[in-house]
């Protein structure tokens, strides 16, 4: 016959399974998949800043990115050159480590995290001369749309 469980066992069963979970997804957390188009220098100068804020890249080729955009909730408006994944979430173009690590802490409900385009002294798109453009990192909502997350650099005149 079966030893019956009493509740305080359940219950630090329970916080033990709730803990390991914590642990798991905390070691999963910094775990990066980046798809990028062969050749692509800024995408892996995107990749170097991600390793060296601490993130575990695994970098794949594809010959085209549109259709694991498409099927990750990420329209062509807001493309750029390389897409990653991350707990759960859709990283899209030179997204800064920084706000990488707030959408982990925060685990807002959304898509992921976008810069459209490629705007110059994004992490990635640095230049020799120090030049840098204003840009906003973009929260992907989940019925497509979008709201700003960060700002980065001078405001725009």
């Amino acid at each position: 016959m079966p030893t019956p469980f009493s509740r305080r066992t359940l219950l630090a069963a329970g916080v033990g399974a709730a803990a390991l979970a914590a642990c798991a997804s905390g070691r999963s957390a910094t775990g990066l998949a980046v798809y990028k188009t062969p050749g692509c220098a800024c995408c892996t100068a995107w990749v170097d800043h991600m390793r060296a804020a601490g993130f575990k890249a695994e970098v794949h080729e594809l010959p085209d990115l549109g259709s694991l955009r498409t099927s990750r909730g990420i329209s062509d408006d807001l493309a750029s050159c390389h897409t990653a994944l991350i707990g759960g979430y859709v990283l899209e173009g030179h997204v800064p480590a920084a706000d990488v690590r707030r959408l982990l802490a925060e685990r807002p409900e959304a898509v992921g995290l976008a810069v459209p385009s490629m705007p110059l002294g994004s992490p990635g798109m640095e230049t020799a001369d120090g030049a840098r453009e204003a840009y906003e990192t973009l929260l992907v909502l989940k019925g497509g749309g979008t709201r700003v997350f960060a700002r980065h650099g001078q405001a725009a005149s």
